[in-house]
């Protein structure tokens, strides 16, 4: 078990958003936390990272109790976030965006380290642009980049927020198989998406929030078969 989340209360000023939440991901999964809007996924994500501290509650990783530390303390035991808005530095080329991004190395597996020639090698497109300013790029080349950016921190967890956010199908396929490539590399992966059924295509596990609070849990064939909760919690 990389991550353990129990009993998680995350506030906003006197608004009580995440209400006792739990989650556990394995190393090497690939999950997928979905919800509408509003329910309090990207505050799980800010709240492991640290940059929305809970109030209540326990975060584990790797054993290591996360709740309460500084967000760089997190990111160099080797928690690695992709933030919804990107982020990128636009006056810098594709290449000084992933140099920005190097921290020591903190993975405890026989991995080889992420860097720019291995990023560029196993995303083609990214290093077609390598000298590409990244104000340039397409919406859907900025969140690659992204991605990579932090893959340069060599974490060995990720967290995602809302990847295909704004994108086209097509683009938002080629940003998810990017993670999928990732994970397979044995990266741990947990995102937040609202698209459940191209998240079905990636993710080996499903939660769904509600109103700051865990409604589901399961794998893929789990959430294709309960049907009401889908409907009362995802669907339009």
């Amino acid at each position: 078990m990389i991550l353990e989340i129990k009993d998680l209360h995350t506030y906003y000023g006197a608004s009580h958003i995440l209400q006792s939440v739990d989650l556990v991901l394995d190393q090497g999964e690939l999950v997928c936390l979905l919800g509408r809007n509003g329910v309090g996924k990207s505050t799980t994500l800010k709240s492991i990272i640290g940059l929305v501290p809970p109030r209540k509650g326990s975060v584990l990783f790797n054993g290591i109790q996360l709740a309460g530390l500084d967000p760089y303390r997190i990111a160099r035991l080797g928690v690695g976030f992709v933030p919804e808005e990107r982020r990128i530095f636009k006056g810098l080329t594709v290449l000084e965006n992933l140099q920005i991004g190097i921290k020591k190395a903190h993975s405890q597996t026989d991995r080889e380290p992420w860097n720019a020639e291995t990023i560029f090698e196993m995303f083609t497109k990214l290093g077609e642009r390598s000298l590409q300013k990244g104000g340039h790029l397409s919406g859907g080349e900025q969140q690659m980049l992204t991605v990579a950016r932090t893959l340069m921190g060599n974490p060995e967890l990720i967290l995602v927020d809302e990847p295909t956010e704004g994108l086209a199908p097509l683009v938002a396929d080629s940003v998810l198989k990017m993670l999928g490539t990732i994970s397979d590399s044995g990266v741990t992966i947990l995102m937040v998406e609202q698209n459940y059924k191209a998240a079905l295509k990636l993710a080996r596990g499903f939660y769904i929030m509600s109103k700051g609070q865990m409604v589901f849990h399961g794998t893929g064939e789990e959430l294709v078969a309960a049907e009401k909760i889908r409907q009362k919690y995802l669907e339009v």
